[in-house]
This record gives structure tokens, sequence and C-alpha cells, in this order.
């Protein structure tokens, strides 16, 4: 599957919003987006307006570059939610906060979303205790995620712990660093995710 291999810092100056997408640097003073916050190109210090069109199509774009999906696997995630019981941008929300890279970034098991990506994909982790290696695989209230036993001596796991400090863990999920293991208490509401994103914007795009 298709995916983006350029600096992820210039995604952050495209939307204007710092999203975390490089782990520790995004903290340090070593961050593009804190040096040069403005778009990236030749253009990128001009004037820019959007059309209502405009403003649905960034605010899609930001909230699938937080959660690293391309556009394929963001309109199935949509059309999901879409058929749930419930406001559609909500489950849309929830939809992607329950997956298994994500939750693993939330308990602090990863510095970012890519790198829970990659550890998922080589069975860093145990779901309820069997390993799964789908990132988008869909995790569920009472669910408990841990790192395997030969996993715990892994440097950027270990690391990543260390710096969760930094970040707070969502009041749905809970964990518990000393033994590298984290629960969903519940499943995540609307008022857990404190990232500015406007799903409604999303969801007019997508019903056009």
């Amino acid at each position: 599957m298709a995916r983006y291999c350029e600096s992820v810092c210039r995604l952050c100056r495209r939307e204007n919003q710092k999203l975390f997408l490089k782990g520790d640097r995004c903290y340090s003073d070593k961050c593009s987006f804190e040096r040069r916050g403005y778009p990236p190109g030749q253009h990128g210090q001009g004037r820019i307006k959007f059309s209502e069109y405009g403003l649905q199509l960034r605010e899609k774009q930001k909230v699938k570059r937080i959660y690293g999906l391309v556009e394929k696997q963001f309109r199935l995630t949509f059309e999901r939610a879409e058929r749930m019981k419930g406001v559609t941008g909500n489950n849309l929300i929830g939809l992607l906060e329950r997956r298994l890279d994500n939750v693993a970034y939330r308990l602090g098991f990863a510095n970012s979303r890519t790198e829970a990506r990659q550890l998922v994909r080589h069975r860093h982790f145990l779901v309820n205790g069997k390993p799964v290696n789908v990132p988008s695989f869909t995790v569920k209230k009472g669910d408990v995620i841990e790192v395997r036993e030969k996993s715990k001596k892994v440097t950027r796991i270990q690391g990543a712990l260390e710096g969760l400090k930094r970040r707070e863990v969502p009041q749905w999920l809970e964990s518990d660093a000393a033994t590298f293991r984290g629960k969903i208490r519940d499943l995540p509401a609307r008022d857990d995710v404190s990232a500015p994103m406007e799903e409604r914007l999303i969801v007019e795009l997508y019903s056009k």
C-alpha cells in the first residue's frame, strides 16, 4: 500500500498545526514547525484564502495525516462510521482512536503512531494474550494490550515509556508502565480527544 515517504515535518507546516508525527523531536527546539511556522514551498509565506471546499479538504487531510492513513483506509473508516448508530463524526473519531496502532501510541509504548504501526506489524504486542500484527485492529472495552515478554527489552519501547510524562494517557485507557500493560477502560468519547479537529467538515466533504 502506498505510503508517504517524504519529510513529515512538511505535513505539519502544510496543515499549519503541530501534528506530533516525529515523537520526541516535536517537543524539542529542532521542531520544524516551531522554526518555520508557515506552509512549505515558494509561496508558503503568501496569504492563503480557502473556499468552503478547501476548508473541508484541509480538515480531512489533517485528520488523515494525524492517524497515518491513506485515502482508501480513511474512506472505508468513514463509511463504517456512517453505518453505525449515533453521530457519524463522533463515530469516525472513535474508530480512529480505537485502532491498535493508535492505542499503543496512547499507552506510551511508542513515540509516534508511525513507530507504533511498525511495532504492531513486527508482532511486539499482545491483545488479550494473543499476538496481533494488524495496525487497524479495533480494540474493544475490556481488552488488555501488553508488550510481549521478549519485546520488553526493545530500546524504542523502553524509551517511549520513559517519555510518556510529556503527554497524558487518555481517561478511557489505563496504562501500567511497570508491567508493560494497558487496558481499555471504556470506549473513547469525543471529549477524550484533545486534538483540535472539526469532524463536521469531514462529514460535509464526504456527503457531497
